[in-house]
């Protein structure tokens, strides 16, 4: 049994060095994995705490990463007795437990939820590390290989449950905030699935359908968004184009995304 420590001792480790990962497995119950982008950096912290008996979790937003790990890990962590959770952070606590808390407080059955997300900037502004933005170009640039997985999984569709939920467009105005509004680019739904898909099979609970949406403003930033995002999926089809976005964030996002991220006061 893992006994609580009043002193924190540090351990050094490299992902590119699977046997200080070893040790670090070794040491430890649960591993929380904040070094990202996890493509790149996800898979070996995995390997070795499934293989070392420690149990898992990480703050990841990036649908090939969970759905590879679910299919390359999920049985060799069962028969450890231990679990890989991801996606412990923004990406995707609020979506997840948000559609769990509505469903346990509706009188009622709860067959469809659609969220939206709405960013609300301080007097200081806000920026987001480089991190996630490489996430998003990576990402967008292997989608093929993101439904290749999902093949090789293998899970039936759902039931629908109810009424069908309608899907929006991509780009539509949303009467309930009025503003315009875009799909999620995340992993919430992703996510959001999997969990129905389990109280479904191993529980007999009535799937609810789920759809995310992120707010984008007025005519005027829905414009400038449609530039940008037309600009940004041509160059991540190409190598060089991929190496532009990733050596130059804050020009292409607008400032949004910067190499320091956020500061203190942000």
């Amino acid at each position: 049994k893992a006994e609580l420590k009043s002193e924190v001792d540090i351990i050094l480790c490299d992902v590119s060095d699977p046997t200080s990962l070893a040790n670090m497995a070794k040491q430890a119950a649960i591993v929380l994995n904040c070094v990202g982008p996890y493509r790149f950096f996800g898979e070996p912290v995995v390997k070795a705490c499934v293989e070392n008996g420690a149990s898992c979790i990480d703050i990841s937003g990036e649908p090939q990463f969970l759905e590879g790990m679910y299919l390359n890990y999920n049985d060799k962590a069962a028969e450890k007795g231990v679990y890989v959770i991801g996606s412990c952070g923004f990406d995707s606590i609020p979506a997840d437990m948000g559609v769990l808390y509505t469903r346990n407080h509706l009188k009622g059955t709860l067959t469809a939820v659609e969220s939206f997300l709405n960013i609300k900037l301080g007097p200081e502004g806000s920026s987001v590390h480089d991190g996630t933005w490489k996430s998003a170009v990576y990402g967008l640039a292997d989608q093929d290989n993101l439904r290749k997985i999902r093949r090789q999984i293998g899970h039936k569709p759902l039931p629908v449950i109810g009424a069908k939920l309608k899907r929006r467009g991509a780009v539509f105005y949303s009467n309930e905030l009025s503003q315009y509004s875009i799909p999620f680019m995340g992993s919430d739904v992703a996510v959001v699935k999997r969990t129905q898909r389990y109280l479904h099979s191993h529980l007999q609970e009535t799937p609810v359908q789920y759809a995310a949406y992120a707010t984008v403003g007025g005519i005027g930033s829905v414009i400038k968004l449609m530039f940008a995002g037309l600009l940004f999926l041509i160059l991540v089809k190409f190598n060089f184009g991929r190496k532009l976005l990733i050596k130059y964030p804050e020009f292409f996002s607008g400032g949004y995304f910067t190499k320091d991220g956020p500061t203190q006061k942000q």
